[in-house]
């Protein structure tokens, strides 16, 4: 077994995927401050900020403004979600390490989140990826691989289909999404097994949301049968605007504290993390799922009420 295949790796999606369906606009500034804190922790990705259409994503409007101003570190890579070429020049532009594409399993969500047919957001990344080959790296996403919030079940043979389809345009890495929570452990371990086949655990990220409570729960079952990249977002923030339910990423410090519970290895700094969630409500007005930000780690033990002494 090499070290990878013992480390989990944990690339944040607060900066992004956290963001975009807050009800109150996060300045640049604070933005760029999450950012560069985060920065400090341990992460070696960081998705941090998208280049979509303002009008679609009101939140994420000044991709370029946090793009140009955080402070980059060298073993980051900053990547970038991007609809279209428009998008990614954009990207390219700023100065994104990495291009993240997205696509849905679901025709009716596809429809929904990119105003466009599956086959017409497979023409535009052709597009993308010939202009662009050889100056950015590419990931290539399948939303709702394991359920749409429309449609329902998702045929795991057109899952398949798409991960080899992004495959031949010459994006290695791939992300699996659970769009609204809907995948559950056995489904988990069969969709991953399968593309773990096609490419290695390296090229590999599951992107789980924690909807319906099985978030972490389908982290362990992916991560038993190979898999060891996995998005998640300080505080638990999240969720897709064009996906009814979509609420909650996997909580970042939460997976970490299974982790360091359970002897996995993470190269992140737990207890920097958490007072950086303690954080979050202060600047969302809100306050935030994460479990670990409001009781601690196991490690944090109570003075013992002093009844108790005098019964000894």
């Amino acid at each position: 077994m090499t070290a990878f295949s013992d480390l989990l790796v944990v690339q944040e999606v607060s900066p992004r995927d956290g963001l975009q369906i807050e009800p109150t606009w996060v300045p640049t500034d604070k933005k760029i401050d999450l950012i560069n804190q985060l920065s400090t922790m341990g992460f070696s990705r960081i998705e941090a900020g998208s280049f979509v259409s303002p009008k679609a994503i009101p939140n994420l409007r000044d991709g370029e403004e946090v793009f140009t101003g955080i402070t980059r570190h060298k073993d980051i890579i900053y990547v970038g979600l991007i609809p279209n070429l428009k998008g990614a020049l954009r990207a390219i532009e700023a100065n994104a390490n990495e291009l993240n594409l997205v696509l849905s399993a679901s025709q009716t969500h596809n429809l929904a989140n990119m105003r466009m047919t599956k086959a017409q957001s497979f023409a535009g990344f052709t597009e993308i990826v010939e202009q662009l080959q050889g100056k950015t790296q590419f990931n290539g996403t399948v939303a709702t691989t394991f359920g749409c919030p429309f449609e329902g079940k998702i045929s795991e043979k057109e899952v398949f289909n798409l991960v080899e389809h992004y495959l031949k345009l010459g994006i290695d890495n791939i992300t699996l999404a659970d769009t609204t929570g809907m995948a559950n452990p056995v489904q988990v371990k069969r969709i991953v097994s399968h593309v773990l086949s096609l490419i290695s655990p390296e090229q590999l990220t599951l992107h789980f949301h924690n909807t319906r409570g099985l978030g972490l729960t389908n982290v362990l079952a992916a991560y038993e049968v190979g898999a060891r990249r996995f998005d998640a977002a300080l505080g638990g923030l999240g969720g897709c605007p064009f996906a009814p339910g979509a609420s909650g990423n996997i909580c970042t410090e939460d997976l970490v504290n299974m982790c360091e519970e359970m002897g996995i290895p993470t190269t992140i700094d737990l207890d920097a993390l958490i007072q950086l969630s303690r954080t979050l409500p202060a600047l969302l007005g809100h306050d935030t799922p994460s479990q670990l930000a409001k009781a601690g780690r196991n490690t944090d033990l109570h003075p013992i009420p002093d009844y108790i002494k005098s019964l000894n």
